[in-house]
């Protein structure tokens, strides 16, 4: 059973909005809701009393990011006809920004351990034990920061096919181009700051929050320009050659 472009449309936004809602959950309400910079017994304090909160973090994250290459496939199946090869090329970044995310993993896994584990606080002390909770959370940072560099990349050619396609408002295709840009710069803000301190540069990342939201927004509710009765008839010739 093949999707019609408005359903593979609709079905991008759906995983979309997925992965926002999941993602930031993670981010947002998990991470940075325990994390108290430069105070690694309060931060460690924090995992302890929320680890549930902090254990389902993990999984949202996992259900972030595996929803994020199915993401990547259907947009690949709905904009390949416009140009394969920058589809692919999406779809390349996609993938690696996963692999990146999913290894960074392993950190907040570490920092759940450290601040839970009483094996860690004998074998090390409390004190050392709390300063490898915090430790871990800050390298998952680190580690999203990096991804931050095939996330962000993939709206490029995600972009520029969008705005070829005809399929969309050529403006979202230039949103998420512009959204490459705004992600970079905010990296690269950050890790030019001292102790790589993103708070400050953090509004760098809005043109980027603002074309994914938008996108999303235009997949869940609008879809897709619908296929004329010539591109099904093509679409049903080229199937028929090939079977």
């Amino acid at each position: 059973m093949s999707l019609s472009r408005v359903q593979a449309a609709r079905l991008a936004g759906l995983l979309y909005l997925i992965v926002a809602i999941t993602g930031g959950f993670s981010e947002l309400a998990v991470r940075a809701g325990v994390k108290v910079a430069g105070d690694a017994a309060a931060t460690a304090e924090n995992i302890r009393r929320s680890a549930g909160l902090f254990r389902l973090g993990f999984v949202t994250d996992l259900v972030d990011i595996t929803t994020f290459v199915v993401l990547g496939f259907v947009l690949y199946v709905l904009l390949s006809p416009v140009n394969r090869r920058v589809a692919a090329t999406f779809v390349i970044f996609n993938a690696i920004a996963a692999a990146v995310m999913s290894a960074n993993m392993i950190n907040h896994a570490g920092a759940l351990l450290a601040a839970t584990d009483p094996t860690f606080a004998r074998t090390f002390g409390a004190a050392s034990a709390n300063g490898l909770a915090l430790f871990f959370i800050d390298l998952h940072h680190q580690g999203y920061l990096i991804a931050q560099i095939f996330f962000g990349g993939w709206l490029l050619p995600l972009g520029y096919v969008v705005y070829k396609s005809g399929f969309f408002p050529r403006w979202l295709g230039v949103l998420l181009m512009i959204g490459t840009a705004s992600y970079l710069v905010e990296m690269g803000a950050t890790y030019l700051t001292p102790n790589f301190d993103s708070t400050g540069v953090v509004l760098l990342a809005m043109p980027a929050a603002i074309a994914e939201l938008s996108f999303t927004i235009w997949l869940l509710v609008k879809g897709a320009k619908p296929e004329t009765d010539i591109e099904r008839a093509g679409a049903m010739a080229g199937r028929a050659a090939t079977a």
